[in-house]
């Protein structure tokens, strides 16, 4: 399989016709490799419009909707990102510039996506997602959705830092857009999606006598 020609396609036709004009973003998804976050028996999945498979349930987030929650957090060159169960999305934001780190909580992740993530220069964590590692972030990014707001993770960002996510708290679910201020944090709705849910993040269940 030519996997350059499949990604010119990919963008081609899941991405630029999506409404994604940003050229730096186009750039890094052509340049990046999307089959190596596959198992290698599974590479030709990576350019299908599905969520291919990685490991221990995680998948790849749709081309089309991993672009569009990219290009709305406007991500800059020199920015740090803590990418939250997304090590695609964080090989792109490492080709656009960044300094980026990866988070899973499952190491077997890594053991399919970091030879990609090690070649693209960004360092893994694997830690639970409920604690994101470290702070000061000027960007978070997760390719996984969460059933709520996710709290922990607003506070790693800096003032000014911007958070982008689907929330979903059923069968669909709602990419949005939060913005860190001096004085509180701003939401905004971008599109619908329905990548799988964070179940480690979900809350427990109550139960009443």
């Amino acid at each position: 399989m030519d996997f350059a020609a499949a990604r010119k396609v990919m963008v081609d036709s899941q991405v630029r016709v999506n409404d994604v004009t940003d050229r730096a973003l186009q750039a890094a998804l052509l340049e990046t490799p999307r089959e190596r976050f596959v198992p290698q028996d599974r590479a030709f999945t990576a350019y299908a419009e599905v969520e291919a498979d990685i490991a221990g349930g995680r998948r790849l987030m749709l081309a089309r909707d991993l672009s569009k929650l990219l290009m709305a957090v406007a991500a800059r060159p020199e920015e740090t990102a803590l990418v939250i169960a997304g090590p695609y999305a964080a090989a792109v934001l490492a080709r656009m510039g960044l300094t980026v780190t990866a988070q899973e909580s499952d190491s077997a992740v890594f053991e399919v996506a970091g030879p990609a993530l090690a070649d693209a220069g960004v360092p893994t964590v694997v830690a639970p997602l409920s604690q994101p590692a470290g702070e000061g972030y000027d960007l978070i990014v997760s390719e996984a959705a969460v059933p709520a707001r996710p709290e922990a993770w607003l506070k790693a960002l800096k003032v000014g830092g911007r958070l982008a996510v689907v929330e979903r708290a059923g069968p669909a679910g709602k990419a949005v857009l939060y913005v860190k201020g001096e004085s509180g944090v701003s939401r905004r709705e971008l599109f619908d999606a329905a990548p799988p849910l964070l179940a480690e993040l979900a809350p427990e269940p109550t139960f009443a006598l």
